[in-house]
């Protein structure tokens, strides 16, 4: 039964795609945008190169040359001159938690891109200037102090000087915080205030205090949610602004991870409104993830009853909004989170088995696809001794997944692959590397994650971010982590023979995470029937340097022949503009999102 139940969802999905395919023909009328003179990288086997393509009713209908595609101009086609840059099909980021973020964006001062320390301190003392009392300066991860020249975290003394008066909390991925002298006091930690299991407070001589993660994030997902929320029209405005900064690098899909702090369906609302309203920019697949320790089977007894997967809840944008499965967390006693500061977690063995079997056999008996955190091998044997148990109990042949994976050996490899799962890697030790390597040795960091070991394996791979605190959103940062083995901070990792070409990082990006919410069929590719995601790039990513891959954006990002974001020379294909981020005082209002490096040209 439980078979049939996954296997009828994953035939429904082929069934839909290729009669899609079948029923398109490009005779069928003239198309509604033709693009020409371009490099196209279909990452179509049938045909990987091509100068032209035509886009009719949201999906491609011709690819190839542009004579061919010219067939099909009528008199309101609208042509794009690509003026010879690179076209790929739209970014698929297959662990990102865009839903979490779009709550936060606008009111988060991300250093992300930010080069030096003094850079970011700059940019925290002019935004508490102008942060109205009883709100933070938060920045909240996405950063690593390997970018900054000074190659060192801020100091709590630091934080006072730029913000005396306005509370600030800094989080260093989940390694870390750091709350200014006004931030404890809003916060009215005392020496006698008991921080989290896993966790210390360390109070600072002049006011302000180190948060410690022993190895538990909990003190910072604890001092996160603390912080005042927004309103639900700065909430719309936040969504809205998130989105656009992600089409700003061609990001089209993701594959949404849900995340701590951020509850079904209180946390989603806003978003699925926006959604229904077809404002969302981005083809979203969301897991579902338990929030409260010990009680997680209660959650998905419920969603498994009340949450209909695989609905489109963005009408007029197939695969737009659709819940997808659990994870990544399953149960709060397999989370051995990715703290390279401190030891690995000790795990209880019975407390995991017992309830990781109980939400597992809820989940097949029901169909779900489940994706769950694991980044050392001993927390990947234990996951994968319960997985094959139940997994044979249950007949179940649905979709499955690993997050993360940095510590697979090459036997849990193999089970990964005889159990018919896959694998999600991001680029998390682009920004924890350096600690990685003082704490487990050069010669661990060089595999973890096994990269090549992985792609040659056959077991279905898709890449993304983990993003936004323990790594940056920006997804060329994790296509140049894959190509050149090196961190945020230049350290390198992998040796030459361990790193991923660019054609197969690229691959992992697109039509690889595609896999990841059950749409390999109809997006990752430039090919007639896929959906008309693509992006046209601000220079070309098969030919310059490894150290300039981080600068790349995209100048025209199409989702389904409709244009989300557009830069010069394109501009003038961009819709109307967002509304200013609200609230005013926002930091994205006056810094945006991503820093660009100085220098960089599009």
């Amino acid at each position: 039964m439980h078979f049939s139940k996954a296997l009828t969802r994953h035939a429904t999905k082929l069934f839909a795609a290729m009669a899609i395919v079948v029923g398109m023909s490009a005779q069928d009328g003239p198309a509604d945008w033709i693009v020409t003179n371009a490099k196209v990288v279909t990452l179509d086997e049938r045909r990987p190169a091509a100068s032209s393509f035509a886009v009719r009713n949201g999906r491609f209908v011709s690819v190839g040359s542009d004579a061919a595609t010219a067939a099909l101009r009528g008199p309101k086609t609208r042509t794009i001159n690509a003026r010879g840059r690179t076209v790929i099909p739209g970014l698929n980021d297959s662990h990102l938690h865009a839903v979490r973020e779009g709550r936060f964006y606008n009111l988060e001062l991300r250093w992300d891109g930010v080069t030096s320390l003094q850079q970011a301190l700059t940019m925290l003392r002019e935004q508490a200037a102008r942060t109205p009392r009883g709100h933070w300066v938060r920045v909240v991860g996405g950063w690593s102090p390997y970018q900054f020249t000074e190659r060192r975290l801020p100091t709590v003394e630091e934080l006072n000087d730029a913000a005396p008066d306005t509370p600030v909390l800094v989080l260093f991925l989940y390694s870390r915080g750091f709350l200014n002298r006004a931030g404890v006091d809003a916060m009215n930690i005392t020496p006698e205030t008991k921080a989290p299991t896993g966790s210390r407070f360390e109070l600072v001589r002049g006011g302000g205090a180190v948060l410690h993660c022993e190895p538990s994030p909990a003190i910072l997902y604890q001092s996160v949610a603390k912080l005042p929320p927004m309103s639900t029209e700065e909430q719309a405005s936040s969504i809205l602004h998130w989105y656009r900064e992600l089409n700003r690098f061609g990001l089209t899909s993701a594959v949404d991870a849900g995340g701590g702090g951020h509850a079904y369906p209180d946390d989603y609302a806003a978003g699925e409104a926006l959604a229904r309203q077809n404002k969302v920019n981005l083809r979203l697949s969301m897991y579902l993830f338990a929030q409260k320790a010990d009680v997680e089977l209660q959650d998905y007894q419920k969603w498994t009853n009340d949450v209909k997967l695989d609905v489109d809840l963005a009408p007029g944008r197939p695969h737009g909004y659709v819940y997808e499965g659990a994870g990544e967390n399953l149960v709060a006693a397999v989370a051995d989170f990715e703290n390279f500061l401190a030891d690995s977690p000790a795990l209880s063995d019975e407390k995991l088995r017992s309830q990781l079997k109980a939400v597992t056999t809820q989940l097949v008996r029901n169909g779900w696809p489940i994706r769950i955190h694991a980044t050392y091998d001993a927390t990947i044997t234990k996951v994968l001794d319960v997985f094959e148990e139940v997994f044979k109990a249950e007949n179940f042949r649905g979709r499955w997944f690993i997050d993360h994976a940095e510590g697979i050996s090459d036997q849990n490899l193999q089970r990964v692959k005889r159990l018919g799962g896959g694998i999600a890697i991001q680029n998390r030790m682009a920004f924890s590397g350096e600690y990685y390597v003082e704490r487990y040795g050069k010669e661990a960091a060089g595999s973890a994650p096994p990269l090549r070991k992985m792609l040659a394996s056959g077991v279905p791979l898709g890449a993304g971010t983990d993003a936004t605190r323990v790594s940056s959103f920006n997804p060329w940062l994790s296509l140049y982590w894959m190509v050149s083995g090196k961190t945020v901070g230049g350290t390198e990792l992998y040796a030459k023979d361990d790193r991923l070409t660019r054609e197969q990082a690229l691959r992992l990006f697109t039509v690889g995470s595609a896999w990841f919410s059950g749409d390999e069929q109809v997006k990752g590719r430039i090919a007639p029937g896929q959906l008309a995601d693509f992006a046209i790039l601000s220079a070309d990513y098969f030919s310059v340097s490894e150290e300039q891959i981080k600068n790349i954006e995209s100048v025209l990002t199409v989702l389904g022949g409709e244009v989300v974001y557009a830069a010069a020379p394109f501009q003038a294909l961009a819709g109307p503009p967002l509304p200013s981020a609200l609230p005013a005082w926002s930091p994205v209002a006056h810094f945006g999102g991503y820093q660009t490096a100085p220098g960089s040209k599009r």
